[in-house]
């Protein structure tokens, strides 16, 4: 956790880069049995080989994009005083490249806008995944995060009189 003062100077900075996370069949199957989206692309190895231009399996675009939450919090800085944070929204997904089954993953995050309000911090993020030894992600996003925030100590106070 950073103070907010050293968060400012994250805006348009370098990106903050997270670990590898390999997306494995055992993954994408949870994920088609929590969405019910059981497509073979997905969940037929031997299928998806022969009737795919994929090679085989791929993960869902909708599992790729649920991993920015695992893989912000492995890269991202926290603000000092956050009681929780939540996703916002995203003003735009495009996915690029599939996630074949055995691929390893990382986020890649860009901080270029920041909201601050009483208790709240609305932070702006150019996300990307990528795939290792790829040449184009697996999508791009513009991820909108917001951090709520202990109140200010003057408003504590007065709220215990």
């Amino acid at each position: 956790m950073v103070p907010i003062e050293t968060y400012r100077t994250y805006r348009d900075g370098e990106a903050f880069v997270s670990g590898w996370l390999t997306v494995d069949q055992s993954m994408i199957d949870r994920f088609a049995d929590a969405t019910n989206d059981h497509q073979f692309i997905h969940v037929d190895p031997e299928r998806a080989l022969t009737e795919t231009p994929f090679g085989g399996t791929i993960a869902h675009g909708f599992l790729s994009l649920s991993l920015l939450s695992t893989l912000a919090y492995d890269a991202m800085p926290g603000v000092r005083g956050t009681r929780m944070g939540v996703n916002y929204g995203f003003d735009e997904v495009r996915f690029l490249t599939p996630v074949k089954s055995g691929a390893r993953v990382r986020g890649r995050f860009q901080l270029v806008a920041i909201k601050e309000r009483a208790v709240s911090l609305q932070s702006t993020w150019n996300a990307s995944v990528e795939i290792e030894g790829a040449p184009k992600p697996a999508f791009v996003a513009r991820w909108i995060t917001l951090a709520i925030l202990e109140p200010p100590a003057e408003t504590q106070e007065g709220s215990e009189r």
